[in-house]
């Protein structure tokens, strides 16, 4: 390679530094070609601004390239490591150009997200950090003795992406309407299902009240009067996917679609969020406009709903951005955990899970990351930022590699398609 790209020790002239880029890309190129094996560790950021004849924080800057890339992983304290899968990018983040790539980015960000953090759920953060470092570096198995996920391979998903999965069919199905006693039926034959495959990974405290209340004879229009939890927020996704971007709008195909569960004011203001988030993202919108989205949608969802009590979702979004902000990862995993809170509750799970999208909104890759290293209901968290920020950037955003061990883990999974029947719907809803 010509020019000072191609540079080795000591060529490039200390009054000619190379730019951030230019350095990513020679070292991306000596990962490639074998000079840098996978698991090997980089020379350190002293050696590096030695080498390249620039500041430390332009070495900072080139190894943030590699890590979005997908290269190498970071590890506080330690260095800089490649990546052992490789995992290239599909194309740069913020490439999408179009809905449908949008649209399975959403998809995909929800079951890479959620398969991430399938072996980390129910972990502390200190437990993960124990095991993985301070961020978790790709797929992993479930840990033997896990209490629901023992046994499963890596790369799988979890009821956070199967749940999505039947709404996004009974919505597709229904031509955009949710009969929540259909939803409520395959919901029901899931779990039998997961049952009798020996699975332990279920459905939540408030889907189950309300199915077997609704089993037992029970109002479709009532069983969801106590479902407070994450349930509704988990399986969102899909509904943000077909509904464009208008806050009434959202508000009631989330209340539709959650009815039957999470028919509270912070289980609905939480969907209201997730699925307002990942509309604006498909829409093409950025960063700041999505956000904004969530938030006047969650206000509104908080008046949906039989109101219980607890602290206000849109709120609590936007004190959670704020505490983040400018943070290191670890120290804002670290802090999202212990003071927003990582639990099943929706006024915790979801703030979490803005939050951490917010520390990289243009890398679902590593937010998906994030969201599974910060411990709790590690899974959703990273399956909810995961879809946002897969809606924002597009299926280009994650590493191939990934998305290749995600298909290959779950064969049944047909997110192209899923999107497209979605899709098919936001344009005839127009």
């Amino acid at each position: 390679m010509s020019g000072a790209i191609g540079r080795h020790e000591g060529s490039p002239r200390a009054d000619v530094p190379l730019k951030h880029e230019a350095i990513s890309v020679t070292l991306a190129e000596e990962i490639a070609t074998g000079r840098f094996t996978p698991g090997a560790q980089l020379p350190g950021e002293v050696a590096l601004a030695r080498r390249f004849g620039v500041s430390r924080t332009t070495v900072r800057a080139a190894l943030s390239e590699l890590t979005r890339g997908g290269l190498i992983a970071t590890r506080t304290g330690k260095g800089s490591f490649v990546q052992p899968r490789g995992l290239p990018r599909a194309a740069p983040s913020g490439s999408a150009s179009t809905i449908g790539e949008r649209a399975l980015g959403a998809l995909l960000g929800l079951a890479i997200g959620d398969a991430l953090g399938m072996p980390t759920q129910l972990l502390s953060r200190d437990q993960i950090v124990e095991a993985h470092g301070p961020l978790l570096d790709g797929f992993e198995p479930a840990p033997p003795g896990h209490p629901i996920a023992a046994g499963m391979r890596a790369g799988q998903v979890t009821d956070d992406t199967e749940q999505a999965v039947i709404l996004a069919e009974v919505l597709i199905d229904g031509g955009g309407v949710i009969d929540p006693e259909e939803l409520a039926g395959r919901l029901v034959a899931w779990e039998a299902d997961m049952r009798a495959r020996g699975s332990l990974d279920l459905l939540g405290p408030s889907t189950r009240r309300a199915l077997t209340e609704l089993l037992a004879g029970g109002d479709a229009e009532t069983t969801g009067r106590s479902g407070d939890t994450n349930g509704a927020a988990m399986r969102i996704t899909p509904v943000g996917i077909a509904t464009v971007p208008d806050t009434a709008a959202i508000v009631a195909a989330v209340e539709a679609a959650s009815r039957v569960t999470h028919n509270t004011s912070i289980a609905l203001a939480g969907a209201s969020a997730v699925a307002a988030a990942v509309s604006a993202g498909v829409a093409g919108q950025g960063y700041d406009a999505a956000v904004g989205e969530a938030l006047a949608a969650a206000t509104a969802g908080a008046a949906r709903g039989r109101w219980v009590a607890g602290a206000d979702v849109a709120s609590r979004i936007r004190w959670a951005i704020g505490l983040v902000a400018g943070l290191a990862d670890a120290d804002a995993c670290d802090l999202v955990q212990r003071l927003v809170g990582t639990s099943l509750a929706t006024q915790e799970s979801v703030p979490a899970a803005f939050a951490l999208w917010s520390l990289h909104p243009d890398d679902p890759w590593l937010t998906c990351r994030l969201g599974a290293s910060v411990g709790g209901d590690c899974d959703t968290i990273a399956a909810m930022a995961g879809a946002m920020s897969g809606a924002l950037v597009g299926a280009a955003g994650f590493p191939t590699q990934a998305v290749a061990h995600l298909e290959a883990a779950n064969p049944a999974l047909d997110l192209p398609g899923l999107a497209a029947g979605l899709l098919a719907l936001r344009g005839a809803a127009r």
